[in-house]
C-alpha cells in the first residue's frame, strides 16, 4: 500500500507566489525519484502564502530517502528565506 504524506509550507507574507516559482521546476525530480508515485501541488484558496504538497510513496522509506536527498542537495536551505515556519509533514493513514 502506498505511502501518503501532506507537507505544507506556510510562506512569509507575500512569498507564496515567489516560493511556488522556484519549487515548482524542482518536482520534477522528485516525480522521478525512486518510489514517487504521485505529488500534487495545491494553494490555500483563502491564503496564497499556504502550499500544499499532496504526495504519494511506494514506501516510507522511499519519501524518508528522497527527503534526505533533497536536504543534501541544498533545498532546505533555498526554501529558507520564504518560509514563515519550518514545513510540516503529515504522514497519513488510509481508513477506507
Amino acid at each position: 500500500m502506498s505511502h501518503t504524506v501532506l507537507v505544507e509550507f506556510t510562506c512569509a507574507e507575500g512569498k507564496g507566489a515567489e516560493f511556488l516559482q522556484m519549487l515548482l521546476p524542482s518536482l520534477a525530480d522528485t516525480r522521478a525519484y525512486e518510489g514517487c508515485e504521485l505529488v500534487e501541488t495545491y494553494t490555500d484558496a483563502a491564503n496564497p502564502d499556504r502550499i500544499i504538497l499532496w504526495e504519494k510513496w511506494a514506501a516510507k522509506s522511499n519519501q524518508e530517502a528522497y527527503l534526505a536527498w533533497r536536504m543534501e542537495t541544498g533545498m532546505g536551505d533555498a526554501i529558507g528565506p520564504f518560509m514563515a515556519a519550518p514545513p510540516a509533514f503529515v504522514d497519513l493513514d488510509p481508513k477506507d
